[in-house]
């Protein structure tokens, strides 16, 4: 298990259950059908824990481009490493997302709305405007880097000795997932990472899945320049906070 491919099996898993609480809920047939957003929301923090317990002891789970640019210019990551990470997440995400479709392939086949079925893989807009859609997904993927810059390591106070969470460690990822997706997902789906929706984008648009909508490409930079930005303004505010660039 090397750091390249923990960033492939983690962001392989965090898509595959992200994905896969998706089509449990939107796809027709399935025991999930109609659950909901919490469903879907509650989900994707689960698949943010599983994801990171797997890929943390050894690449410190980034799972998103967003994360390793935001750490990257924090100066808590090495840059030359970044386009490596970048590299690993695109293609755990384009597996995890082909690994859902082989799960739902039936239930693929019984629903009708093309644009159910696009959401498995993707995010979209629940309304169409671009600037708005743009400062969502900067917001939302700010809250993030930001709240991760401050995460700390439990210590005993008298010795000052870090101690390690282990797996627990990765609880307070999922929240934070879980609470971005809850207060600010209902706009453009909280993509808050380019990996997540650009790789599963294009999955979509090479399987064979009947009756399939189009990948809207029109949309699809948002997701993608939105996290970035959003990543680099939380970086640079914590810097601006830790009077490291004052």
């Amino acid at each position: 298990m090397t750091p390249f491919i923990a960033e492939i099996v983690g962001t392989g898993l965090l898509i595959l259950l992200g994905g896969g609480v998706v089509a449990n809920v939107v796809l027709k047939k399935t025991a999930g059908n109609n659950s909901g957003w919490i469903v879907i929301t509650t989900g994707w923090a689960l698949a943010v824990y599983i994801g990171v317990v797997v890929s943390a002891p050894y690449s410190g789970a980034h799972l998103n481009p967003a994360v390793s640019i935001g750490l990257a210019l924090a100066g808590k990551f090495d840059w030359v490493l970044v386009p490596l990470f970048i590299l690993a997440q695109f293609i755990g995400a384009m597996i995890g997302s082909f690994l859902v479709w082989a799960v739902y392939r039936n239930h693929f086949s019984a629903t009708e709305n093309g644009e159910a079925k696009k959401a498995v893989f993707c995010t979209s807009p629940a309304i169409r405007h671009y600037p708005t859609n743009l400062i969502s997904e900067i917001i939302g993927t700010f809250v993030l880097i930001f709240t991760i810059l401050y995460f700390t390591e439990a210590s005993i106070t008298d010795s000052e000795t870090v101690v390690g969470l282990g797996s627990v460690g990765a609880i307070p990822v999922a929240f934070l997932v879980w609470a971005i997706g809850l207060s600010l997902g209902g706009t453009t789906g909280y993509a808050i990472n380019p990996a997540r929706d650009l790789g599963p984008r294009i999955v979509h648009a090479l399987l064979p899945i009947k009756n399939k909508n189009g990948n809207d490409w029109g949309y699809a930079w948002i997701p993608v320049l939105g996290p970035i930005v959003g990543a680099l303004l939380a970086a640079l505010l914590s810097m601006i906070l830790n009077q490291s660039i004052l």
